[in-house]
């Protein structure tokens, strides 16, 4: 079972808080096996948003942990209090994988963690996050970084995101789906996927992608096009690339081989199947296609994940990360 602390003091936000606890929290009813030990650490009964916490734990069990996890911090023009900067701190020192959600990635900076790391938070705080701490590569346009032993997510909804690719990485794509859809939220929005977009979605029910989304995934098995993608949905490949864009951040094709690198990892996850027969049943045609394009998005060979995931043993590789 792997131990997750939520270090609270007082000025953290509660949405964020709830995310973690709610993804964290009791396993869902159709996972089986070992789940998250949680426990909410801080130095006494705090204040978080308009709402009085009682921790279980002080600070001190942060270093303790397998995985740390700060959630958003209230007043960015503030230093962060310093005995939770040292228990983040120590915690890291100590081999605890640690997580900023939002503005938590203030609390992080203090403590030194992204010195020289690529970072992002909440994109209205992004310039005060580089400005005060000018060690730290502030990416502004992305939903969570993943340093390994570092991660931070941006704000709001993509504090859910970073949660769900820690299930993703520690139980694998088809538990990370299955607590998604507890949560009633899509199961995977890439790390590098842009913090939002300028034009607004349409209405579900009238946007020219909700057919064809469902239909593309049913064929992945299928070699097909931007054309082919286009005349289903009854409009020019160039308009579809303009709804792709605002609707996922991605181009067609980019978010059509994360599909396919997705299916493979289910397949490599829940089947025997062979690579040849996961290169075709995800469209890429041979085994040397599949191996060049899953090493080069996930980060290693198909048959490693398929090791690491069936022995749960090993250091854990990366998602599918934003195409391009």
């Amino acid at each position: 079972m792997t131990s997750v602390a939520l270090a609270v003091t007082d000025g953290m936000l509660h949405f964020e808080l709830g995310v973690a606890e709610e993804v964290f929290g009791p396993a869902p009813a159709a996972v089986t096996g070992p789940w998250y030990d949680v426990a909410v650490c801080g130095p006494h009964a705090v204040r978080v948003g308009r709402f009085h916490v009682e921790p279980d734990r002080g600070l001190d069990a942060l270093a303790a942990a397998d995985t740390v996890i700060v959630p958003g911090w209230a007043d960015v023009d503030a230093d962060p209090p310093g005995d939770l900067v040292e228990a983040v701190r120590a915690a890291h020192d100590a081999g605890a994988r640690v997580v900023s959600l939002c503005t938590g990635a203030f609390v992080l900076a203090a403590a030194g963690l992204l010195d020289g790391r690529r970072a992002t938070t909440h994109w209205a705080h992004t310039d005060v996050l580089a400005a005060r701490y000018p060690r730290v590569e502030v990416d502004p346009g992305v939903l969570y970084v993943d340093g390994g032993t570092v991660l931070t997510s941006a704000g709001k909804a993509a504090s859910l995101d970073l949660c769900l690719h820690l299930v993703r990485l520690d139980h694998g794509s088809a538990v990370a789906n299955t607590v998604a859809r507890n949560l009633v939220v899509p199961p995977h929005r890439s790390g590098g996927q842009a913090q939002f977009v300028t034009r607004p979605v349409p209405d579900h029910d009238a946007h020219p992608l909700t057919a064809l989304i469902p239909w593309v995934v049913e064929r992945l098995d299928q070699p097909l096009t931007v054309e082919d993608l286009a005349r289903r949905a009854g409009m020019s490949s160039r308009h579809l690339t303009r709804h792709f864009r605002a609707a996922t951040g991605t181009t067609p094709l980019q978010w059509l081989l994360a599909q396919r690198i997705r299916h493979a990892q289910e397949l490599l996850e829940k089947t025997d199947d062979g690579i040849d027969g996961i290169a075709a049943a995800t469209g890429m045609g041979t085994a040397t296609t599949l191996r060049r394009h899953f090493n080069r998005v996930v980060g290693v060979p198909p048959d490693t994940y398929r090791r690491t995931f069936r022995t749960r043993t090993g250091p854990a590789p990366r998602p599918v990360p934003a195409p391009g």
